[in-house]
């Protein structure tokens, strides 16, 4: 079985050494990095299963190492890892699009607990992936022999349309349609009605924003319609 390969990128070496240590004796193969640049280069170089990011550095935020991260690669499991406790911190870094935030001093078994659940989950995505019957956009998924539609492995109750509707957007992400477009893919009718499309855009938000009021997903792009963002 191939090991597991973490990243750790820290620039305080007591703190590295430490997480190494905890790390490598659970079999997994731990690189270190100094600073954001050599995170980003050694990243670029090599295939990592999880990201350990430090926030405050000297030359490049851990902020911006995720957004590089993420730009590319949006299933590679990071957890920021920082003395910063503040909630506006910690909801910053979720944002972002890490995985998980623990804050210092942290737990050596908490650490460890959550490497390993971040690094199951990444496996049971990939292994997703390669099924032609689900279709996968972290964090959702849909799977076309049960019609059923999951945010965070939880499932989403959806009606007959909404469900159709969400279909359509998990086959087409980062695509923008019109509402005439939606309605004949979706209702298959071409007669177009902008009123019905608009009421079952408001029901899904309602249903798989965590805000609906300001989405994150189903994005109104404005003279045109909607878009699907992953």
């Amino acid at each position: 079985m191939e090991q597991i390969r973490i990243l750790i990128v820290e620039d305080e070496e007591p703190i590295r050494k430490l997480i190494y240590k905890i790390l490598s004796t659970q079999d997994m193969l731990v690189y270190q990095a100094q600073n954001g640049s050599q995170g980003l280069e050694m990243i670029n170089k090599y295939s990592f299963d999880l990201v350990l990011l430090d926030i405050l550095m000297d030359d490049i935020s851990g902020y911006d190492v995720a957004r590089e991260i993420r730009k590319h690669n949006l299933q590679l499991p990071i957890i920021f890892l920082s003395g910063k406790k503040d909630d506006e911190d910690i909801v910053k870094g979720l944002d972002i699009g890490a995985d998980s935030y623990i804050t210092k001093p942290f737990s050596p078994s908490v650490l460890s607990a959550q490497v390993k659940s971040k690094i199951k989950r990444r496996k049971e995505i990939l292994h997703e992936n390669t099924d032609s019957n689900i279709i996968v956009h972290f964090p959702f998924k849909y799977d076309l022999n049960t019609y059923k539609f999951y945010k965070n492995d939880i499932e989403l109750k959806l009606s007959s349309k909404e469900t159709k509707l969400m279909k359509f957007f998990m086959e087409h992400p980062n695509q923008v349609f019109s509402k005439e477009q939606l309605y004949q893919s979706v209702w298959q009718d071409n007669n177009s009605d902008d009123n019905s499309i608009m009421v079952y855009i408001k029901y899904l938000r309602n249903k798989i924003e965590d805000i609906p009021s300001k989405p994150k997903h189903i994005k109104t792009v404005w003279g045109i319609g909607y878009e699907f963002y992953i």
